[in-house]
């Protein structure tokens, strides 16, 4: 596979490693991204850990609480400028709030607002506002208190991070430093238990290779690797964090001494996870005023 610049600098960017060394690693991998990643990683030229999925779609992310129960929701629009529109945050607020009633995106779809689907209220939204706007993804929580945090406010509830945090015992002035600290820290998980096995054993595989690397005996490899894989756990699990509001605390331990379970959290931020085409937008300006 041909390995242009744009890869190059695409890796780069991801990576931090040097252009060189950026190209070696997608020449080896054939050009794959996340194999280039992993590469540069195993010899020791990444200076990121990990990769999150670039930030691209606009719209809001909206949070609503009814006893114990809350939810989070992704709606999303072409442009920041609606997300900013007094229209378009109503009726992401509403959403929000008929959420609360149903248990997934696609029965949300359906849920009533004003009268009228969820599906219907976008439909009209899109042909007033001209933009098109879709419900992504929603989350629940639910415990004895449930508290949130918006990181980035545009209004009431609503703005481009959002967080649950649903906790057993506690208080609430406990729960929103712990939603901080998930806005500030983002985890992976709640603990090593809920954590995805394939990404513990990729990360396992990618130490054993660093490790290897060093060219140590196979008896102080494995002690390596198993120093580097209890802090590599003890910084993507929540439990395991250094607690922002005092870091010689884990969060587990913060909880402990506030009397509290952290029981789920959700974490959700305006289009992660979505690659947005990068547009000139002189270019599509001088485009438009052709006709």
């Amino acid at each position: 596979m041909a390995i242009t610049a744009a890869m190059v600098k695409e890796l780069r960017e991801k990576s931090g490693a040097g252009m060189m060394d950026a190209k070696k690693a997608l020449t080896e991998n054939d050009g794959d991204m996340d194999a280039a990643i992993d590469w540069l990683r195993t010899k020791g030229l990444a200076t990121a850990a990990k990769k999150s999925g670039r930030t691209a779609a606009e719209g809001l992310v909206a949070v609503a609480v009814d006893g114990g129960v809350g939810v989070a929701v992704e709606v999303n629009s072409e442009t920041d400028f609606v997300a900013k529109n007094a229209e378009f945050q109503g009726m992401v607020s509403g959403i929000a709030t008929a959420a609360l009633g149903v248990a997934d995106v696609e029965a949300l779809k359906g849920a009533d607002l004003d009268g009228k689907t969820v599906a219907d209220v976008l439909t009209d939204k899109i042909a007033t506002i001209g933009e098109n706007m879709g419900v992504r993804r929603m989350a629940k929580v639910e415990g004895d208190t449930v508290v949130t945090y918006i990181h980035n406010a545009v209004a009431d509830n609503m703005g481009k991070i959002g967080v649950l945090v649903a906790l057993k015992g506690g208080d609430e002035a406990f729960g929103r430093q712990v939603a901080m600290h998930i806005a500030a820290a983002n985890p992976a998980s709640l603990g090593e238990a809920d954590l995805d096995p394939a990404v513990v054993e990729k990360e396992r595989q990618i130490q054993i290779d660093i490790a290897r690397e060093s060219g140590k005996p196979e008896q102080v490899i494995e002690k390596m690797i198993e120093g580097r894989m209890k802090k590599f756990l003890s910084e993507v699990t929540l439990l395991g964090q250094a607690f922002v509001v005092n870091p010689d605390l884990t969060v587990a331990k913060a909880a402990e001494e506030a009397g509290a379970e952290v029981l789920a959290f959700v974490r959700m931020e305006v289009g992660e996870g979505i690659e947005k085409k990068q547009e000139d937008f002189a270019a599509e300006v001088a485009k438009a005023a052709q006709g």
